[in-house]
């Protein structure tokens, strides 16, 4: 027993060294100012002043990439996590077939490989006569995440009193207030990770937007990166940069389970 023991636990240490080593490989090199990974030439914060302070233009080029990832990300996230909370409760409330064959068709745009998606929403917006940039990046976002956030929300419906809302009706609450007062906080926990799914989703995404962005020189940060690397080069403050992305999400997930673990605490006293 304890000779398996030792196995699995050397196994997942081996599957964790794999998955980490290149970040912490990069978060190592982001204190050198030497342009190739692997070569020390001393430690510096100098690439991350410079990713601070735009000290040259591939930096300032950089940050400008981020802040444009950033709200697109975030304006999607948040139109996607109310579309798809409605969606949700809709498709909660249906029966039979119909339900079955509408989460079906959620189910599509996740498992659809990202060019196709891209190309398919390219070719639309040119049938639309859509003039492409910010907002059919904005609007080809949410296409793809909702799914994800229907799919956070559903959950949470089943697991929420059926009776609840037509309670909510029968003691006097429109339907509107019914829905902001009884469902969305009881929802609320699935809608935050709708939210959060939704937003790494559109911050990672390079196909769909390379497709819908349009040659109006619109960069985000994946776009940016495939337009750098075509160069035959990175530029040295991504690794700051890439550092810092990691350490933001992990500090964010700590969070989240600090509290998932706060609320299971006490439903436990």
């Amino acid at each position: 027993m304890k000779a398996k023991k030792a196995v699995a636990q050397a196994y997942l240490w081996l599957i964790l060294l794999i998955l980490y080593a290149p970040i912490i490989f990069i978060a190592v090199f982001s204190f050198t100012t030497a342009k190739s990974l692997g070569n020390w030439t001393g430690f510096t914060f100098e690439l991350y002043r410079n990713l601070f302070t735009g000290a040259s233009s591939d930096s300032a080029a950089l940050m400008s990439a981020l802040k444009t990832t950033l709200l697109i990300a975030l304006t999607a996230s948040v139109f996607s996590t109310a579309l798809g909370t409605l969606a949700a409760i809709g498709i909660h409330n249906m029966r039979g077939r119909s339900k079955a064959a509408i989460q079906f068709v959620n189910n599509i745009p996740m498992l659809n490989p990202d060019i196709i998606t891209g190309v398919s929403l390219f070719l639309l917006f040119v049938f639309l006569h859509f003039s492409q940039g910010y907002v059919t990046v904005i609007l080809a976002h949410i296409t793809f995440c909702t799914p994800y956030v229907v799919l956070s929300v559903l959950p949470k419906l089943s697991q929420m009193n059926p009776n609840i809302y037509e309670a909510a009706l029968d003691l006097g609450a429109t339907p509107s207030q019914a829905l902001w007062k009884v469902l969305i906080p009881e929802l609320r926990a699935g809608m935050l990770s709708g939210f959060i799914l939704a937003f790494t989703m559109s911050l990672d995404d390079f196909a769909v937007t390379f497709f819908t962005r349009g040659a109006v020189g619109l960069e985000t940060l994946s776009t940016y990166i495939y337009a750098d690397s075509r160069k035959g080069g990175l530029t040295p403050e991504l690794k700051p940069m890439m550092t810092i992305i990691f350490l933001a999400v992990l500090v964010v997930l700590l969070l989240v389970n600090l509290n998932n673990f706060r609320k299971e605490k006490k439903t436990n006293r």
